[in-house]
């Protein structure tokens, strides 16, 4: 139920016109993953990953194997890969729910046979390499040679493709990637033919066509948040809405917010929103951020407060900002919009963060969805 007014728009049309565009942007490369980790960057897991696949996506990208059990819960059938590692009740979740699981270490390949072993199944592995990230991922020649007798010695255990990570594909300077790819190369080398080797995220996929392998996976562009300038044309798919709740004028050197850290230099008319640090507008957006009420720009006056906020309406007409009006936190109204990006620059963040922020009270509502 959604009484205030606050709540996440997410447009499932944008997400199938940027699959399709990057779909495009990679050919000939063969397979796509739609990256649809921690909620699908908080666009929601399930209504994401559907509309990706029926778009251009064949591969879907989980962090953990629970993401990968709600999917399969909700019909997906296509192959999901596990992105991180799995401790031992991570390796029977990803065998039982038939999703392709990384290792990069023998232990995690034994885990990964007992639980096959006693469902009486096979499980299908990527082999994560270290490159250069320093996270996880066999680092060394002797690294893969390990796991690679570790899975032929489990008869419950396939592998079926190997992957690295760029940490810096999104840099000016390309010769740390250039290095990652190079050492991919060499050790992809000592790998069996036949398997799906992908590199390329979002950035790496437009900078180095040759890291493109077999597959490419596609993260924040699948959201319309471009990695690089000059990225093909995206959409952005989610904004964030909310409402005002009161307004009133102020007198010159009046308090707003905790700590009267903000003091009118003015008369002011200032309104206040039903949303706040608790539900993910981050505090440390106080007196830098701008909303966007009646197509203007307001500033955020004044410390967040967890459940509300105060901005600067002076400039709108007063028909425009009554309570009930529109607002706007992240995303377009009329000719101006406030990007994921820029939210993030005001926060002192990256973008990814600021797409997930919403807290679970912030509910998201859907347009332009295609039936399943």
């Amino acid at each position: 139920m959604q009484y205030r007014g606050t709540y996440i728009q997410v447009d499932l049309g944008a997400i199938a016109a940027n699959t399709k565009t990057l779909r495009q942007s990679i050919a000939p490369t063969p397979h796509m993953m739609a990256v649809v980790k921690a909620n699908a960057y908080g666009h929601g897991l399930v209504p994401v990953a559907k509309t990706a696949l029926k778009n251009g996506a064949d591969f879907l990208g989980v962090a953990i194997p629970e993401e990968g059990e709600t999917l399969r819960k909700a019909g997906v059938t296509a192959p999901i890969l596990v992105l991180g590692l799995v401790n031992a009740r991570g390796a029977e979740a990803s065998v039982r729910w038939d999703l392709t699981q990384t290792v990069c270490d023998e232990e995690r390949v034994q885990l990964l046979e007992q639980a096959a072993a006693q469902m009486d199944k096979t499980v299908a592995v990527h082999l994560k390499c270290d490159t250069g990230m320093g996270r996880i991922g066999a680092r060394t020649e002797a690294d893969v040679r390990r796991v690679l007798s570790a899975i032929a010695a489990c008869p419950h255990v396939r592998l079926t493709g190997a992957f690295t990570h760029f940490a810096d594909a999104d840099s000016g300077d390309a010769a740390y990637s250039l290095m990652q790819i190079a050492a991919f190369d060499r050790l992809r080398a000592l790998l069996p033919p036949g398997l799906l080797v992908h590199a390329a995220a979002s950035a790496a996929s437009l900078r180095f066509p040759q890291a493109r392998y077999q597959m490419v996976r596609q993260g924040i562009s699948l959201y319309g948040c471009p990695p690089l300038p000059d990225s093909p044309p995206l959409v952005p798919a989610l904004s964030w809405h909310t409402e005002v709740v009161y307004v009133k004028t102020l007198p010159a050197g009046a308090c707003v917010s905790y700590g009267c850290a903000y003091r009118t230099e003015k008369e002011t008319r200032v309104a206040t929103l039903p949303v706040g640090y608790g539900d993910g507008y981050h505090r440390a957006l106080s007196g830098k951020a701008q909303v966007l009420i009646g197509g203007v720009r307001c500033p955020v006056l004044g410390r967040v407060c967890m459940d509300q906020i105060m901005v600067d309406v002076s400039r709108v007409e007063a028909k425009r900002c009554g309570p009930g009006a529109p607002a706007v936190l992240l995303g377009r109204q009329g000719e101006d919009e406030i990007s994921a990006e820029e939210l993030a620059s005001w926060a002192g963040t990256i973008s990814y963060e600021m797409l997930l922020a919403a807290t679970a009270r912030v509910p998201i509502l859907y347009v332009h969805a295609e039936d399943d």
